[in-house]
């Protein structure tokens, strides 16, 4: 039986806190839950002066979760990280704006761009699974969740938990599958909205890319959000994006989008290095027919009219949909699927070019 993060927060749930008297999911003590393969790790963040008493608390959570189907190793530490919060991510005032040259994120070898002119065509499990691969490939790879009103990283990558921050300044990310992620999602419950105006986006994305202790990444992949507006103007602007990737279905409605967002990119200087043609097509898993639900081919037609390359084309699949909400990319999931393979590639193609 394999593990899932949501079973996790089920048996966690089953422990109580002794200072709210709730269990230590909804109290807020449970945290960075991850799931990788048998082994699970998680966080109890609690006050630094009651570390006896949560003592007992760590060992029945260890015990509830270790006893899960499917489990075969618990890392459970306790930590004294929220006596520091990281920092508001909201600005206290608005962002002026002032002329200056794109500039690199301290540590980070390069940057790559995955945007989409329309939503919903997938961009942000391909973001996952494109990180996915070149961790599996070696690569340092971080991956920052910009989309800030629709964030779904955490989820995809299998990650919970408010960051840590050791001087209530910098920001500490999450990781795993060998993915170092920062997302807004972090930050904010689950069913809270976001309802900020441009100035206080750009100066959120800002602080996502100077004050998260990125380290040393050779790539960090930037999940846009869809359209062409002020996240996407900021980061190119700011900082100096090396090359950026456009997603889209093979229809003609998300292509006609994502001609704006390949035009975008060229007016703003940043190189775009290729196209992804996602939900392809669509193979029967009962009797092997092959169907083209929204076309095929389209992405390709596009990418050779304006001169960029078809980096790979992406099978509408469900066991990419069924991994990416189980917090376990395709690639990490089923390394050796036709789905998985596809990403692989992509990976590959960027790595020879010196992309990533």
């Amino acid at each position: 039986m394999t593990v899932t993060r949501e079973t996790v927060l089920e048996a966690l749930r089953t422990i109580t806190d002794p200072v709210s008297g709730s269990d230590i999911v909804s109290a807020g003590i449970a945290r960075a839950v991850t799931v990788d393969g048998r082994t699970v790790r998680f966080v109890l963040e609690i006050d630094p002066g009651k570390s006896e008493a949560y003592g007992p608390v760590r060992d029945r959570a260890d015990a509830a979760v270790a006893a899960l189907p499917g489990v075969e190793k618990v890392s459970a530490m306790l930590t004294a990280h929220s006596e520091k919060a990281p920092p508001d991510l909201k600005p206290k005032q608005a962002a002026q704006p002032q002329q200056q040259s794109p500039q690199k994120v301290p540590g980070v070898a390069r940057i790559l761009a995955v945007a989409s002119g329309k939503g919903g065509v997938g961009k942000s499990t391909v973001s996952a699974n494109i990180a996915c691969a070149l961790a599996m490939q070696g690569r340092r790879v971080g991956l920052l969740d910009a989309d800030v009103y629709g964030p779904s990283q955490p989820k995809m990558l299998g990650v919970s938990g408010r960051p840590a921050s050791p001087d209530g300044k910098t920001i500490l990310p999450l990781r795993n599958h060998g993915v170092t992620m920062m997302s807004m999602g972090l930050m904010t419950g689950e069913d809270q909205a976001v309802i900020w105006r441009g100035p206080m986006l750009m100066g959120a994305l800002q602080q996502m890319l100077l004050q998260v202790q990125w380290g040393d990444l050779d790539v960090l992949i930037v999940d846009l959000p869809p359209g062409t507006g002020d996240v996407q103007m900021t980061l190119a602007q700011k900082t100096r994006v090396d090359g950026a990737i456009v997603v889209s279905t093979p229809q003609d409605v998300a292509l006609i989008d994502a001609r704006k967002g390949i035009d975008m990119f060229r007016k703003m200087n940043v190189p775009v290095l290729g196209m992804i043609e996602n939900m392809s097509t669509h193979i029967c898993s009962n009797c092997g027919h092959e169907e083209h639900v929204f076309g095929h081919g389209g992405v390709a037609q596009e990418a050779k009219k304006l001169g960029v390359p078809l980096l790979g084309e992406v099978p509408l699949h469900l066991d990419v949909r069924l991994a990416g909400d189980n917090g376990t990319p395709i690639v990490a999931a089923k390394p050796g699927s036709a789905q998985a393979k596809v990403f692989l590639d992509i990976a590959t193609q960027l790595v020879d070019a010196g992309a990533a």
